[in-house]
């Protein structure tokens, strides 16, 4: 498709996906099957076929099995955050539940009690919920979530409760119970779940017209976002997921319909010739992972020499490139063309009050945070019940044996005048109770022993009936503080299980990968000039350049005309091709340097030109479009070079100046469109490159930006410096390895780089480093003396390690030393550059102390004038600006004018 073309899409009434019951019910109305006899309104006709409606029962047969699976199957309950199979599973632990290990196959046999849909549905269920490490204690080989290895058969495996989900799942005296499926046994509705368990496990679920995919949080995140919705403070909520990764989450829409997430592996540059991936993207596995790479480097998108999977508990897989193949490239291209980089659509759809609702994931946490307020609040309303019902009674039973109650006893022959008796003798105590007595707290009394009422301690019963007022007075205190009671119930979750639970994937902006800068340039390319044709089955025929199936094709003809066309086997563009090249729309640092006649006048012209966007297959005319134009010379030049050319004319009248030279910097680069400047009215003989040229162009401008690591040319992050095409950058790690490279667009960087800047090969490098061999900190200074290779500056010792490094001229350290014997040493202040020599970066560099350090500074620097550079005055000329057109004219004594258009 053309870059300016547009995509035709059919208007339709209605493109919701989302269908209503009542829209089912009308299109089943419609519904009509042709055809012989059927089980339902058959009607006898032998003449031709019966055409027969389909009854009602089919709409209602529909929409039960639909409610079925979304309510019972697929969709989880925002309540609780289980599918009904999960819910399920932990109460059956929870009943089995004796402190130890169970075998898996007996919980999922206890399981099919509450759940009629067979073993393996449990199994899977109970496995899922096991690797996400978070409700159930494994033992066993419960699988991989890394490798995509399953789990043991359910016999070889056990589990329990862990200690995680006995404290949030169960409560069994405000959990809401109903009755299983055959009404043999009670099962909970919903569990007490007091924690957002469906935002930190995930769900994902397809039932029938809807499906729903939530993504999984990080544990510790969802608590201090619970922390702050009971604060009234804003939050923000991003996924967090098992395998690690790299995502970007600037499109995540709180989780809702529409949005996106972007999930890469994390790749890294082990050698010159190697990769190592460390963490994978949510959805894949090393193997699926493998597998795409293989597919890629089949297609020639990729070339890779060798994959070896080292996987176990944490993902390396080593990539081994071919000798020549750019590792930042490959990695470019790994994000682009395998399932290195994976694309999530969130889903959020929960289960309410019996409906579908499609809810983002910030109201999911609002939900569950009141939820757990409740839940807290309704466990203190009891518990406070509790503590209330045993005062009362042990106050019944102190007034009762204090007041000899017993004695009269005997009096009595029957329990109502006994009861009786006791009301009368407790009227003047009810002032003091918290409820009124009632016939069960009489015939508890009457029931106790002799020997405690013999051996009744009032002071022990005073001292119990006391603690369980400050009790009593505490849960009051709760219930009337009740935010502030799930706070610190959310601050002490996360103190006793958040540790080990730190986010595990960054959160980062992708730039974006262009398909045709990073593809393999798999096949060749080849021209057929004469005859106008291009392609890669040409293989007769003159090569041009290596390239892929999706890169595009520029051509020029003599004619002047141009096209760009996609890569094809044979295709014909015109004859008499004068250049072809791969074409890249965005780079505006390539040339055109071209003379061309004008077929009406026969005068020449000159004119510089790039070319960017265009429309593919279309013709351009670079001449003013009259019949008969000639490109007399052309030129492509890839960083803006401007040649010499010496330019002959025919003998023609009295024309007495026949050669001249004409430099092609001295004309301003324009649009292609341009007419261009005047060579000469005179018929021209012949054009010779006398002399090659230098850029024109203003060296580029390079920024790093640190939101995505990478560099660029369009003004984002930190201004880096003006690059000529030899000038390079020095990248310092805290590893202490250093490099030059040439600054491309493409280069990625190391996790630990420290410094990134313009490289002066004069300029030296200060470094203060422990090392590990000798145990003792060195000073040094050094040039780089070979600017292709990697180097550590450092000793290999594996206890050595880099302090402090600058690239400043005069760097000035600041030495702050340990306290040795209740001796504080004062800090010390280092000039560098007097301190050392510039030796080696070989050298081992000068003992800075023999004292311990506890700190090393730097300070600022002292002032130096940086030696400036003489070099060779170019001639600069901006490509974007608006130079004057002017024209070269011979006069008939062989003078040159330039006349200013």
């Amino acid at each position: 498709m053309n870059e300016d073309e547009e995509n035709i899409i059919p208007e339709n009434e209605d493109d919701s996906n989302e269908t209503s019951g009542e829209a089912i019910n009308e299109g089943f109305d419609d519904i009509k099957v042709s055809g012989g006899n059927h089980f339902y309104d058959h009607e006898e006709n032998n003449s031709e076929d019966t055409i027969t409606k389909v009854t009602g029962m089919y709409k209602d047969w529909f929409l039960d099995y639909a409610s079925y699976v979304i309510l019972e199957r697929a969709v989880p309950a925002i309540e609780d955050g289980f599918k009904p199979v999960q819910r399920r599973i932990m109460h059956s632990m929870k009943e089995l539940d004796d402190g130890r290990y169970n075998k898996v196959a007996n919980v999922v046999g206890h399981t099919m009690q509450y759940h009629p849909h067979g073993d393996a549905s449990i199994g899977d269920a109970m496995v899922q919920i096991g690797q996400k490490d978070l409700l159930i204690d494994c033992q066993g080989n419960w699988g991989n979530i890394l490798t995509g290895d399953g789990a043991a058969a359910s016999r070889y495996i056990e589990a329990r409760i862990s200690k995680f989900g006995h404290d949030v799942l169960y409560s069994p005296k405000i959990t809401e119970w109903g009755v299983s499926y055959d009404g043999r046994r009670a099962e909970p509705i919903n569990l007490p779940v007091k924690f957002p368990l469906l935002l930190a496990q995930g769900g994902e679920g397809i039932a029938v017209g809807l499906s729903t995919k939530i993504l999984p949080h990080n544990f510790n995140e969802l608590i201090d976002a619970s922390i702050k919705i009971l604060k009234g403070k804003p939050f923000t909520l991003f996924p967090d997921f098992p395998t690690a990764g790299i995502a970007d989450v600037s499109n995540y829409n709180d989780g809702l319909r529409g949005g996106r997430v972007r999930v890469r592996a994390k790749i890294g540059q082990l050698d010159k010739q190697t990769l190592v991936i460390t963490q994978i993207p949510f959805s894949t596995n090393t193997s699926s992972l493998i597998d795409s790479i293989l597919k890629a480097n089949e297609k020639g998108k990729i070339k890779v020499k060798k994959i070896e999977d080292n996987t176990a508990a944490e993902v390396e897989i080593l990539i081994h490139l071919p000798p020549g193949v750019s590792p930042d490239k490959t990695i470019d291209a790994l994000y682009a063309f395998t399932a290195c980089e994976t694309s999530i659509a969130p889903l959020g759809c929960v289960i309410e009050n019996h409906k579908p609702l499609f809810i983002g994931v910030s109201a999911m946490l609002k939900i569950s945070t009141n939820r757990t307020v409740q839940l807290l609040k309704r466990e203190l309303e009891i518990h406070l019940e509790e503590l209330e019902s045993k005062w009362h009674f042990s106050t019944l039973e102190k007034i009762f044996i204090r007041e000899e109650m017993y004695i009269d006893f005997k009096l009595y022959s029957d329990k109502e005048g006994l009861f009786e008796y006791m009301y009368k003798r407790f009227e003047s105590f009810r002032k003091i109770l918290v409820r009124d007595i009632v016939d069960e707290d009489l015939q508890k009394l009457t029931q106790i022993p002799m020997i405690r009422i013999t051996r009744f301690d009032s002071d022990k019963a005073d001292e119990h009936i006391a603690k369980l007022e400050e009790e009593m007075e505490k849960v009051k205190y709760n219930l009337e503080h009740l935010i502030d009671f799930a706070v610190d119930y959310f601050s002490k979750l996360k103190e006793k299980y958040g540790k080990g639970r730190e986010r595990q994937t960054e959160l980062r902006s992708f730039d974006n990968i262009e398909a045709t800068k990073v593809v393999l340039r798999n096949t060749k390319l080849y021209v057929n000039r004469e005859e106008g044709f291009i392609g890669t089955g040409l293989k007769k025929d003159e090569y041009v350049a290596d390239c892929s199936d999706i890169d595009d094709v520029i051509v020029f003809l003599r004619d002047g005309k141009m096209m760009i066309s996609k890569v094809d086997d044979k295709k014909f563009v015109g004859k008499d091709i004068i250049h072809v090249a791969v074409f890249d729309k965005n780079d505006k640092r390539t040339i055109y340097n071209m003379i061309y006649r004008d077929g009406k006048s026969g005068s020449s012209f000159i004119k510089r030109f790039n070319v960017s966007g265009v429309t593919r297959d279309k013709a351009y005319d670079l001449t003013q479009e009259k019949p008969g134009s000639q490109v007399l010379y052309f030129s492509h030049n890839p960083n803006g070079e401007a040649e010499v050319v010496t330019v002959l004319l025919r003998q023609v009248g009295s024309v007495k100046k026949l050669k001249w030279d004409i430099d092609f910097a001295d004309i301003a680069i324009k649009g292609r469109a341009s007419k261009g400047n005047t060579v000469s009215k005179y018929p021209i003989k012949k054009i010779e490159l006398k002399e090659k040229g230098i850029s024109t162009l203003r060296p580029r401008k390079i920024w790093f930006d640190d939101t995505v690591q990478r560099l660029n040319v369009d003004g984002r992050g930190e201004l880096l410096g003006e690059f000529r095409p030899n000038d390079r950058l020095l990248i310092i790690n805290q590893s202490g390895k250093l490099k030059t490279i040439i600054p491309e667009l493409t280069t990625h960087f190391d996790e630990d780089m420290i410094i990134l800047e313009k490289w002066h090969p004069k300029k030296p490098i200060s470094a203060i480093y422990y090392d590990g061999e000798k145990e003792r900190y060195y000073i040094k200074r050094f040039l780089i003396e070979n600017e292709n290779k990697e180097e550590i500056f450092i000793s290999e010792h594996e206890k050595s390690q880099l302090e402090n490094v600058s690239t400043d001229w005069r760097p000035v350290a600041e030495i702050i030393f340990a306290k040795s014997k209740g001796v504080q040493k004062e800090n010390q202040t280092i000039d560098m550059e007097q301190f050392i020599a510039v030796k080696g970066i070989k050298a081992l560099g000068n003992q800075l102390t023999t004292d311990k350090l506890k700190q090393v500074n730097l300070l600022e620097s002292l002032p130096y004038e940086e030696p400036v550079e003489v070099v060779p005055e170019e001639l600069e000329v901006n490509q974007d600006a608006e130079l004057t057109d002017y024209n070269i004219e011979l006069d008939d004594d062989g003078q040159i004018t330039l006349t200013l258009e």
